[in-house]
């Protein structure tokens, strides 16, 4: 049985439309596959998308099964369900582990900077020849996915690949012109439903000598400005207790910009190091916006430099 699944602290949009149209392609193609994942899903992933009930399989791997990784490559996060050396495929855009997995796997291990991994998806249906036969739910997960993690076409690791995905599936699954901005409300509904939990459902805590601030969580919505008016007391508080050195990138889709929270000095300090800011009450805004792993790319290509204490 081919397993496959993701990372573990939570499942975004991208990932879980992955898991779920990777395995439904493996299974075309007569190969045993599950998407699984023990993960909780966060706030990009819709009731409009889910319609009604998730995807996943409650299958239990077994000692002898495989496993694909989708939308992660560090093996710190993956889903605790992996066994590592068991792993025979990896698709991902995130950098850091390019080299380790071209070792290990070599043409097996597809990672590369693209919007979305939903994209490196959509390009394994049309290369197997099974793209006619896509199911909609999964036509739509992927179109949606590579929405969001293109940011609505305004981000700044877009490819022509990415655009021409969206396209084609999009038209498939006769998505209107007013699906991004129906996904991005529904989603920033979600996320101020509960806005603790949000932060929670989407949060990464950084290896001790990233240039980036340790605690990094990253919420996608409609309209920034109007969810800092209403939440932002909890959200600062909610952030210090995570940590001393911390950030929010929370991207606005209308306005295309992030607003970037981080009362700590230290954290402004490291993000000054990688960007020009101007901070105000710990709160510096960029335009375009910039997701997280564009962040951490920044960060890898930057020379590293001390914050002052």
């Amino acid at each position: 049985m081919r397993v496959v699944t993701s990372g573990g602290a939570y499942l975004d949009i991208d990932a879980y439309a992955c898991c779920i149209a990777y395995a439904e392609l493996l299974n075309r193609q007569g190969i045993q596959a599950r998407a699984v994942s023990s993960a909780p899903l966060n706030a990009s992933i819709t009731d409009n998308v889910l319609k009604g009930a998730s995807s996943l399989d409650d299958y239990l791997p077994q000692p002898d099964d495989e496993f694909v990784l989708v939308d992660v490559c560090d093996y710190h996060h993956f889903d605790p369900i992996v066994v590592l050396d068991q792993v025979v495929e990896v698709i991902d855009h995130h950098p850091g582990f390019e080299q380790y997995w071209a070792q290990r796997l070599g043409p097996s291990a597809d990672i590369r900077a693209i919007g979305a991994a939903a994209t490196q998806v959509f390009e394994r249906w049309e290369a197997a020849g099974q793209l006619p036969l896509i199911s909609e739910h999964s036509a739509l997960l992927l179109a949606t996915a590579i929405l969001d993690n293109t940011l609505n076409f305004t981000g700044q690791m877009i490819t022509a690949a990415d655009v021409r995905a969206y396209d084609v599936l999009a038209r498939r699954t006769r998505l209107g012109a007013d699906w991004p901005e129906q996904y991005f409300l529904e989603c920033q509904t979600a996320i101020e439903s509960d806005i603790c939990a949000a932060l929670a459902a989407d949060l990464k805590r950084m290896k001790p000598d990233s240039l980036l601030p340790q605690v990094f969580a990253q919420m996608t919505v409609w309209d920034a400005d109007a969810l800092l008016e209403r939440h932002r007391s909890a959200i600062n508080d909610w952030m210090a207790g995570e940590g001393k050195d911390w950030l929010l990138n929370l991207i606005s889709i209308r306005d295309r910009k992030s607003c970037l929270l981080a009362k700590p000095l230290v954290s402004q300090q490291k993000l000054s190091h990688l960007l020009s800011l101007d901070w105000h009450a710990g709160v510096a805004f960029l335009e375009p916006s910039m997701l997280r792993k564009e962040l951490v790319r920044l960060s890898l290509q930057t020379p590293r430099h001390k914050p002052e204490s």
